[in-house]
């Protein structure tokens, strides 16, 4: 007996208008990552990549689709000041959105507007396949995605203004399931600072499932921050997909602060000599909420570098997981790859899970992997307290100077203060 989930994907596949599905050529790619999906499943404790990821609860719920735009005050929505794109319920919402004062050689512009009027050739990337039995939610994605953000940088350009995707969950008369495709793609030397945000414009437990697909060209730079923090009722799967060229930069800030079940997979590949990565972030599991984030880091080629700082909270029955994948492949000579993963539980009943995996198959590399789990200094927090200062606020303190090294890999300082107020907005929740 299949699962209620994919039996509500499924009718709702199957209403969709067939102009829709085919558009770009499109039409017998979906339907195949479709029936894939449905024919392997759900994947369960035995797979894995995701035997830290209960699915029991989610695959016996039914979520329908959002077709019509709920009134969003434009106030509430983030980046105001930026270049964006707007997605309510996985719907463009074009009165949010500002495409305006874009410089030449940038393009941004919803997909199903190149679904709409564009060449196939443009949509090609939409008919990657994902062989793996466990990629479920790629495969969905790759079927039922017919909306996302697109933005292609020519060679050179160089932006000096960041630009935001911005993900909006709101009421919708029930629960929805949103599937986004994004792609970003820098030409050879380009530069780029592309703000993700996912947050709730009100209470809500829809799925969302987005995959970002990021190609950069030879010596092309890309930072991309990250800021999860969807409604408490939600679950949120998130995969991001970049490749590399040679001396291509890729810079990765993640802010994990929402949902119910939220697992997001970042699989960098390097695959030209000289690529670098660099990963920061936070992942924060408060409450009851289940927070999974999977890093694989590919060193294809010599002289690639990756640099990874996660840092973990976790607090009441909150349960954090961290997988950070580190593969050096033969020939990868003079590669240098480094993982630093420091937790802190923040109450006897939550739960941190830590696996840091370094592979190596090339020689002359330099490899270092870390990983720890404790709780705050009993005597800083002593030292605090003999000050005066209360202990919800000491603790916060201590939490936030843990989580203050993450940011620093952001270079543009309104960006940075603008993430910091993100953070310690959150804090002091978990911190009491």
């Amino acid at each position: 007996m299949s699962a209620p989930l994919l039996d509500a994907l499924r009718e709702t596949f199957d209403a969709l208008p067939a102009s829709r599905l085919a558009a770009g050529g499109l039409g017998a790619a979906r339907r195949a990552q479709f029936d894939a999906a449905l024919a392997d499943g759900l994947p369960g404790a035995r797979a894995e990549r995701w035997r830290y990821t209960p699915l029991r609860a989610l695959e016996r719920r039914r979520f329908g689709r959002a077709d019509a735009l709920p009134d969003i005050d434009p106030a509430s929505v983030p980046a105001a000041n930026l270049p964006r794109l707007v997605f309510v319920n996985g719907v463009y919402a074009p009165a949010l959105s500002r495409v305006d004062g874009l410089p030449d050689g940038v393009a941004l512009y919803p997909l199903s507007q190149l679904l709409e009027t564009g060449d196939a050739r443009d949509a090609e990337f939409l008919a990657r396949r994902f062989p793996a039995r466990d990629e479920t939610f790629a495969r969905l994605n790759a079927a039922l995605a017919l909306d996302g953000l697109v933005v292609r940088v020519a060679a050179g350009v160089r932006v000096a203004t960041p630009l935001a995707l911005v993900m909006l969950g709101a009421p919708a008369g029930g629960d929805v399931a949103v599937h986004l495709r994004h792609l970003v793609e820098l030409g050879d030397g380009a530069e780029l600072t592309l703000v993700e945000y996912q947050a709730a414009a009100a209470p809500q437990a829809h799925l969302v499932n987005s995959l970002v697909q990021a190609h950069l060209r030879t010596g092309a730079r890309l930072s991309h921050v990250r800021v999860q923090r969807e409604d408490a009722g939600a679950s949120v799967f998130a995969r991001t997909d970049a490749a590399l060229a040679s001396e291509a930069h890729y810079a990765r800030v993640d802010l994990e602060l929402g949902a119910a079940l939220s697992r997001h997979e970042l699989n960098i590949a390097l695959q030209g000599r000289g690529a670098r990565a660099a990963s920061n972030g936070v992942l924060l599991a408060d409450g009851k909420r289940h927070v999974d984030t999977r890093l694989a880091i590919d060193h294809a080629a010599p002289d690639t570098r990756c640099d990874l700082v996660w840092r973990g909270l976790a607090a009441d029955r909150g349960r954090g997981v961290f997988h950070g994948g580190i593969l050096i492949r033969a020939g990868a000579d003079g590669a240098a790859a480094h993982l630093s993963n420091k937790n802190l539980l923040l109450s006897p009943h939550a739960e941190i899970d830590t696996q840091p995996v370094l592979e190596i198959h090339a020689d002359e590399v330099q490899a270092s992997h870390g990983a720890t789990v404790g709780q705050l200094d009993e005597r800083a927090l002593f030292y605090l307290r003999s000050r005066g200062v209360p202990e919800g606020e000491a603790r916060a303190l201590l939490t936030a100077a843990f989580c203050a090294v993450v940011l620093e890999a952001i270079a543009d300082a309104d960006l940075r203060a603008s993430l910091d107020a993100e953070l310690s907005a959150r804090l002091p929740q978990v911190a009491a």
